[in-house]
């Protein structure tokens, strides 16, 4: 005999960006270039910089308070928590134990993170609903959460003018009204190109072996083979999942994707043929803030009124890996 899949919903999204801002006049201090370069390639203005001591386990502790305030959730009524980050400040503790210890959270429950880069969000999305859909786990708390400005090699102009810093979180929960926010999810990774977009972690052999070769410590990517994966699978790979979900574009309000490169998101619009209405972009003043760069865009769509809540929107990522996912959701009053 099947189990019914308990269903899911979402009860609360926060975020938090750290304060200092670095524009394009900023890097002209740094670089031979201009505000007109950078944008005309990236639609990146600004983007928001961890400073000091400040790192993502920080951003994180500050989004998963705004998530549980909206939520209406006390930190101790949790059962789980998942953090996904690209390169968290520290291996261990976990940015998801650290989030825990910030919270005051006294209870021993489970904490972990995941690494699906960009897509992290997604999957821990998935993650989630796999915990609650089995009974597993009631409350759940996910925070995407990342310090990519400690990860670029900031003389490297091609990549370090990508990226920013930021995090979000969202509360799920069971849906005790036996309405699933969830409408279709799916991930799916192809590690055989998963070269387009490296960080690797420094370390030497024992000095009794033979030494090993050493890696640079900095995100490296492709830009040109990312662009060309992106706008060949993701459009398509979004139609499958309205299928799957046996909804049209037409069905759903919104599409919120990876907040990667206006180039991107403007090619990926122009394939699925959606009005700028529709396609939620906040690049320009954050970056490429990884992970947390889909909920951040949901959250700030919804706190500037470009986002309006009692709707549905396609949240997609993509990232290094290679990984990408796509979940359709419902929007509820009051989540943001």
């Amino acid at each position: 005999m099947t189990k019914n899949i308990i269903p899911l919903r979402i009860a609360g999204v926060g975020y938090s960006l750290p304060e200092a801002i670095v524009t394009n006049e900023d890097l002209t201090k740094l670089y031979d270039t201009s505000d007109e370069w950078i944008y005309t390639r990236t639609g990146i203005k600004e983007r928001r910089v961890v400073s000091g001591d400040q790192d993502a386990a920080d951003l994180g502790y500050e989004a998963a308070k705004n998530a549980l305030d909206k939520a209406g959730m006390k930190p101790e009524e949790l059962d789980l928590i998942i953090a996904a980050a690209s390169a968290p400040p520290d291996l261990y503790p976990a940015i998801a134990c650290s989030i825990q210890a910030k919270l005051g959270i006294e209870t021993e429950i489970p904490a972990f993170d995941i690494t699906a880069a960009c897509s992290g969000l997604i999957y821990a999305l998935q993650i989630a609903r796999g915990f609650i859909g089995s009974g597993l786990y009631k409350n759940i708390l996910i925070v995407a959460t990342d310090n990519n400005s400690r990860l670029v090699d900031w003389n490297d102009r091609a990549t370090a003018i990508l990226f920013g810093d930021g995090a979000c979180a969202m509360v799920v929960t069971e849906a005790e009204d036996g309405i699933d926010d969830v409408l279709a999810i799916d991930i799916l990774a192809k590690g055989s190109i998963g070269e387009y977009i490296t960080f690797s972690i420094p370390g030497k052999n024992c000095p009794l072996v033979e030494p090993n070769a050493e890696k640079p410590p900095y995100i490296y990517m492709n830009g040109k083979e990312v662009y060309k994966f992106v706008v060949k699978v993701v459009p398509d790979y979004i139609d499958k999942c309205l299928a799957k979900a046996g909804l049209s574009a037409e069905d759903v309000d919104y599409l919120i994707p990876h907040q990667a490169n206006q180039r991107i998101i403007e090619a990926v619009q122009q394939r699925l043929g959606y009005a700028n209405d529709k396609v939620i972009s906040n690049i320009a003043y954050y970056g490429n803030t990884s992970a947390a760069s889909i909920p951040i865009a949901l959250a700030e769509g919804v706190a500037t009124g470009k986002v309006k809540l009692g709707s549905t929107a396609i949240l997609c990522g993509f990232g290094a890996g290679m990984t990408w996912g796509a979940a359709i959701v419902r929007l509820r009053e009051g989540i943001c």
